[in-house]
């Protein structure tokens, strides 16, 4: 079953007359898992979101919105796989509304085992070029958002269950032009960790996820209108396909991992950078200032 909630409702089966009988259904099939995502309309979240339904669980989905192709994908998935799936429509950066959704969501069914924030935003601009507003705007969602989310949800999670948040590499190693997107990401590493000490000696299980680029519709945005010396240095680094990214993310999480990072490059990187911070630092200096000629090279 999909809900959405703007006052419809979609069944996943025929046979399914009226809603009492679908809260019925969703609630039985949603004891063995009920997984809450963030973001769950587009990238990374709805590949997640997929994953679980193709696991049996029960999805509740948080978002702004969801196109009717990935509606129909959702709803598919459930129905194929006997699970239920909701669509909550949600501000993340609002608290009462995030605990509202998730309150709704429980109620469907139950407590979350698996909650993960993948909701963000992003902005590839210098110092110079970021208004303050843009600035707040990125820290309200990525990191303000994480908090509030992990506010909703941990108070009614149970010992076993996990919550995951999603920063990124920017989160561990920032890049030219990051300075709001990297800030806010490094934020989110910083909650996460808090977290993990605050919640497991509770049996609350945490992981942070701090995937490269990957190509979704948020980094597509991106590459039209990012800085170009940014997107100069990008060319080193490379980008992951969604499905890719989302196997690793996804096994990551089954296994109980704390820190999943779906890259060996990015492993490398981050290692390169702890290890040799004077040598990674002289690197990126050199990389930029390569990027920075070539840049202004092509504008004469």
């Amino acid at each position: 079953m999909l809900s959405i909630q703007h006052e419809r409702h979609f069944n996943m089966k025929d046979n399914m007359k009226d809603n009492k009988k679908n809260r019925k259904h969703a609630k039985s099939s949603s004891r063995q898992k009920h997984v809450i995502i963030t973001g769950g309309g587009s990238g990374l979240g709805f590949g997640l979101a997929i994953r679980y339904l193709k696991q049996g669980a029960s999805v509740t989905i948080l978002d702004l919105s969801i196109t009717d192709e990935q509606q129909n994908t959702l709803a598919e998935s459930a129905k194929n796989n006997h699970a239920g799936c909701l669509f909550l429509t949600t501000n993340i950066t609002v608290a009462e509304e995030v605990k509202q959704s998730v309150s709704t969501a429980v109620e469907q069914y139950g407590p979350p085992d698996l909650a993960i924030n993948s909701a963000g935003i992003l902005i590839n601009k210098t110092l110079e070029n970021t208004t303050s507003e843009a600035f707040k705007h990125i820290i309200d969602v990525n990191l303000n958002g994480s908090f509030n989310f992990a506010s909703a949800v941990l108070p009614l999670m149970k010992p076993g269950s996990r919550i995951a948040l999603i920063a990124s590499v920017a989160g561990l190693i920032s890049n030219y032009g990051y300075s709001a997107y990297g800030a806010s990401k490094f934020g989110v590493v910083g909650l996460a960790t808090t977290l993990r000490y605050e919640y497991e000696h509770k049996g609350i299980n945490v992981s942070c996820i701090c995937p490269p680029e990957v190509k979704t519709p948020m980094v597509a945005v991106e590459h039209a209108s990012g800085d170009p010396v940014s997107l100069e240095l990008k060319k080193f680094a490379g980008s992951m396909q969604p499905d890719v990214a989302c196997d690793q993310i996804f096994k990551g999480i089954e296994a109980g991992k704390w820190m999943i990072i779906p890259s060996m490059n990015a492993k490398s990187l981050i290692l390169i950078s702890r290890l040799f911070p004077r040598l990674f630092s002289v690197s990126m200096q050199q990389l930029i200032r390569y990027a920075v000629n070539k840049v202004n090279f092509s504008k004469t």
